[in-house]
């Protein structure tokens, strides 16, 4: 069976529906913005989240936000580095998984939460803080809390303009 980088990516490219955006990304059409953003991300980068965390949380809230530029761009930019986890294939069954660590477990939980604010009426319960307490110093549940809010943003601008994959 051949491995995930040898199988082709993408359909002949005549049958492929070209998405077309709304609008170009707002994020570089307004630079102070952007500027804005990247010094952030430079924080979380900053932040001592491993980068398996910081992929496995963004595909999980690009998922539930059905942010498909995010998704793609995720395994593309994992393709591209030659270390893809395949566990970002399958990062939606976490929760029946037993190929998740415990602090990516906790990590997840957090990023769910923070995602679907309106599920519930403590959008962020106790125990999942204290869970994500447990594995992370405060620091790192700054650069995870900012990490899962920038990704949000990001999904939130990507979904609402339409932006398609690879396209900024």
């Amino acid at each position: 069976m051949p491995t995930l980088q040898e199988r082709p990516t993408t359909p002949a490219p005549e049958t492929l529906v070209r998405i077309q955006p709304r609008l170009l990304n707002p994020a570089a059409m307004m630079p102070d913005a952007l500027e804005g953003i990247q010094k952030m991300l430079v924080a979380v980068q900053k932040g001592g989240l491993s980068p398996s965390i910081l992929a496995l949380t963004h595909m999980r809230a690009s998922q539930i936000n059905g942010c498909s530029s995010c998704i793609e761009g995720t395994i593309n930019h994992e393709l591209r580095s030659g270390d893809l986890d395949d566990r970002l294939l399958a990062v939606a069954a976490w929760h029946d998984s037993s190929r998740f660590a415990a602090d990516e477990r906790a990590a997840l939980a957090l990023t769910e939460c923070m995602t679907r604010l309106d599920d519930r009426a403590d959008a962020v319960p106790d125990e999942i803080w204290q869970a994500a307490a447990e594995h992370f110093d405060e620091r790192g549940l700054a650069a995870l809390v900012l990490h899962v809010a920038l990704v949000n943003l990001f999904n939130r601008v990507n979904v609402t303009t339409r932006q398609p994959a690879g396209e900024w």
